[in-house]
């Protein structure tokens, strides 16, 4: 059989012939059909293949394969039922698959050898057990044999009143416990379910009873030690319980309402108070619901509004004071203030009064500077504080400015001043400013010196300045009452010693002193955040002195001092009462108008800081939630207000004040300024992001960009204005908001006509003939009809307009015309046509 075709081999196979053409073709033979002849190489190739693809080993020749895959296939059918209720047949084809692997010899061999060495360590093991258990037995057999000889000394006799043996030996021992277990076995065996007891046993029983001790049975070859300490281990028996047993649980229920103590800061949330009192937030929800305040499980409650509603609840009410810290920095002030010696200070003094009327050209004169040049516009817009050594003495002054802006900040500079400087300009008088210097200082008990300035111009007329002051409350003393007038020239001089003397004579009087040992503290004028040095804040020592390197807290804010300026910017070491000076080293910038004081370590003053930080924030919270509240019903459909945001950037925190509280005061009804954001600062990239966000327009007052925010600024198209005068932000938001004021609409009357006679033409419908009586009546205007003065119809439009046979635009009074009124055909004769127009007003704040 040296050739043969494909389909005899695969006869002799037993394959199928297309199959073994597939294989053939696997195996890279060129055979296609089956008449191909195929030689015994190509049969060899065929059987190396094969043998490779069943997990052969193409290098074993004729020797058997180590795996053999069998594959069966076969074909049935199946008679099935469709949806339409006919029998289909369905060829359903069953494919097998298994492959049989021929063990080795070796490795066989290798198994056994594996499994025997597995036996002989399990026997040496075995052996080795056997030998402790050996050597147990022979220490704990002395030991029994040794209680078995005790317990024989004692007089046991038997039933027939004959000695019981004693053990003699180990053997003797052990065939004596062996039977006395056969013994025991036995008895089990006969009667079940009881169990027997042994005469040791029961010993031991009765004295583990007797202490109190559960019975423990020794066993056979135990030590007395081991027994004992299994003894110790299981401890005393426990009694037992009542009937409900170990179940029962030690909880009933309440027979009264719990009343607690809930202790309520100064404020607190819902669901804060709600844990307090041990209930669900939604219940203290309910009972504020009921009470007629919505409230959240978030909302801030102030300590009244908490205090009822635990009353309501039925709780009791413990007030917590949380100003304990504030409470320990005043009673140590108080402390140092009393231990000290006090000593007399220089007066500070304030000068106030109308804008423009030459406050700072009189501290120039007195301090031979010109710090009104340096101003924007010419005009104060930051306080100033300046400690000047004159002749008669030192004086402090405050600048603080005159415009209507800054009423907080001159409100403030009232309270830390020992006099005020009313300056008055004799060729204006009084003006509203003036009025309100002077209303600031009644409330703060501060007394008045009057300065009239400007008497040197021809314009001058001091003695209606009198006048005018004294109706309204500041009487001169020459005039019987109790403030001193004095008549100066801030440009030529007139007048300066004069209104010196007079301040340090009034400030005699007032016997000013202080105790400079103490530790600095006073009042923050004014601060502001520097790019080369940080925060840099304008303090005025009022009493005790300030040191450099002392721990100062200012407001919410707190630092080292690193460094100490005066007025004129030069280093100084420490400053004493009346003395203003700048300090850096505050983690912050803190408002003007803020207390400042030394605290002795940085953790209390740390503490401090935090906690007003924390104060403020709540109460914040509260307020604004409230408002939201409040107002929620009240908006509800209201009109949409329109809305300016405003990203506002200053450069002392003075003017921040003063600018927020102008530009909110733009607000009405209808517009609204919101200040989206505020800070002390040059505009950085996050206000830029935060303009872009809020579709805000960004102010910068004495403040510029850096460069990531101009770049957003040009890339985004944000509207951001620089400003140097107060006046022109306040115009310009003010400009803003007319125009999103939603514009007013007026009717105007153009002319009067009245109906003499109705026509009607084929191609125009109804045509009425008037006679104009007033006015002058226009072609598409709008018009109303009025029968016996009352409208009967609105809203149409004069479609057609004719005089004659022309048409025509307007017709006026005196005239006779044709008119055509469009969608209205009820026009009578002794109607009344007015026409109208609607004009729009532009609208401003």
């Amino acid at each position: 059989m040296a050739e043969v075709t494909v389909q005899q081999l695969a006869e002799v196979v037993g394959v199928p012939v297309e199959r073994l053409l597939n294989q053939m073709q696997e195996a890279g033979l060129e055979h296609t059909r089956s008449n191909d002849v195929v030689s015994e190489k190509e049969r060899m190739t065929l059987l190396t293949f094969l043998k490779r693809s069943h997990g052969g080993d193409e290098d074993e020749g004729e020797a058997s394969p180590k795996k053999i895959t069998l594959k069966r296939k076969t074909t049935s059918q199946l008679k099935v039922s469709n949806s339409s209720g006919k029998k289909k047949t369905v060829n359903i084809e069953v494919r097998r698959k298994r492959t049989y692997v021929k063990r080795d010899e070796q490795e066989a061999q290798a198994k056994a050898e594996e499994q025997a060495r597995q036996e002989e360590e399990a026997a040496a093991a075995r052996k080795q057990a056997d030998e402790v258990a050996r050597k147990a037995t022979e220490t704990a057999v002395p030991k029994a044999a040794a209680e078995q000889a005790r317990r024989n000394d004692a007089p046991k006799r038997s039933n027939d009143g004959v000695k019981a043996p004693q053990v003699a030996s180990i053997a003797d021992v052990q065939a004596a416990e062996v039977s006395e277990s056969e013994k025991k076995r036995k008895a089990s065996k006969d009667k079940p379910g009881k169990v027997v007891k042994t005469k040791e046993r029961s010993d031991e029983e009765e004295r583990g009873r007797a202490k109190g001790k559960v019975a423990v049975r020794r066993p056979a070859g135990a030590s007395d030690d081991d027994f004992d300490g299994a003894r110790r281990k299981a401890g005393p028996r426990k009694p037992k319980k009542g009937k409900l047993g170990q179940n029962a649980h030690g909880f009933e229920k309440p027979t009264a309402p719990m009343v607690r103590d809930v202790l309520i800061p100064e404020t607190i949330t819902v669901a804060e108070l709600a844990e307090r009192m041990a209930v669900k937030a939604a219940e203290v929800i309910k009972i504020m619901f009921k009470m007629g305040a919505m409230a959240t499980i978030n909302q801030v409650l102030d300590q009244d509004t908490a205090a009822i509603v635990v009353e309501e609840m039925g709780h009791k009410v413990k007030l917590l004071n949380e100003n304990a810290l504030e409470d320990d920095l005043a009673s140590a002030a108080s402390a140092d203030v009393e231990e000290g010696t006090e000593e007399p200070r220089a007066p500070v003094v304030t000068v106030m009064g109308h804008v423009d009327h030459g406050k700072t050209s009189l501290l120039d004169y007195i301090r031979r500077t010109r710090v009104a040049a340096g101003e924007s516009g010419g005009i104060t817009q930051h306080i100033g504080a300046y400690h000047v050594e004159t002749e008669k003495g030192m004086v402090t002054f405050l600048d603080t400015p005159g415009h209507a802006a800054f009423t907080a900040m001159r409100a403030r500079g009232a309270k830390v001043t020992d006099i005020v400087i009313l300056v008055v300009a004799a060729d204006d008088g009084v003006m509203p400013q003036t009025e309100e210097a002077i209303q600031h200082a009644k409330a703060a008990e501060v007394p008045i010196v009057v300065a009239i300035n400007k008497i040197d111009k021809e314009a001058a007329d001091p003695d209606r300045v009198t006048s005018e002051l004294a109706s309204r409350g500041v009487i001169p003393t020459s005039w019987g009452g109790d403030t001193e007038f004095v008549h100066v020239s801030a440009k030529s001089g007139q007048g300066i010693d004069d209104l010196l003397d007079t301040v340090l004579l009034v400030a005699e009087i007032m016997e000013l002193k202080a105790v400079p040992a103490i530790s600095g503290r006073g009042t923050v004028v004014e601060s502001r955040l520097d790019k080369g040095r940080g925060t840099v804040a304008t303090l005025l020592v009022q009493n005790g002195t300030l040191r450099k390197g002392d721990i100062v807290l200012a407001g919410m804010y707190y630092g080292r001092v690193r460094a100490m300026l005066d007025e004129n910017g030069q280093q100084i070491d420490e400053a004493g009462p009346s003395i203003p000076v700048e300090i850096l080293g505050l983690d912050g910038a803190p408002d003007a108008g803020d207390e400042f004081s030394v605290v002795a370590s940085e953790k209390k003053a740390r503490e401090v800081a935090l906690f007003r930080q924390g104060k403020f924030r709540d109460v914040k919270l509260a307020r604004q939630q409230a408002a939201k509240l409040d107002n929620l019903f009240e908006n509800m459909g209201s009109d949409k207000v329109a809305n300016l945001n405003i990203v506002l950037k200053t450069d002392v925190r003075g003017s921040l004040e003063a600018l927020s509280g102008a530009l909110t005061d733009l607000s009405n009804d209808e517009v609204k300024v919101t200040i989206v954001s505020s800070g002390v600062g040059g505009i950085s990239e996050s206000d830029a992001n935060l303009a872009l966000a809020s579709s805000a327009v960004v102010f910068g007052f004495n403040v510029r960009a850096d460069a990531g925010a101009k770049t957003i600024v040009e890339r985004e198209g944000i509207d951001m204005r620089y400003y140097s005068v107060i006046y022109d932000i306040i115009d310009d938001v003010k400009k803003a908001l007319s125009g999103m004021l939603a514009p007013e609409f007026h009717e105007q009357i153009l002319g009067t006509a009245e109906v003499r006679d109705v026509f009607r033409s084929p191609k125009f419908g109804l045509v009425a003939g008037c006679m104009v009586i007033d006015g002058v009546v226009q072609r598409g205007k709008k018009l109303r009809v009025l029968r016996d003065n009352v409208v009967i119809f609105e809203g149409g439009e004069l479609d057609s307009l004719r005089r004659f046979k022309d048409n025509v635009n307007d017709v006026r009074q005196g005239m006779e015309c044709g008119i055509g009124v469009k969608n209205y055909n009820d026009v009578r004769v002794g109607d009344q046509i007015e026409v109208f127009d609607v004009i729009t007003v532009e609208r401003s704040l």
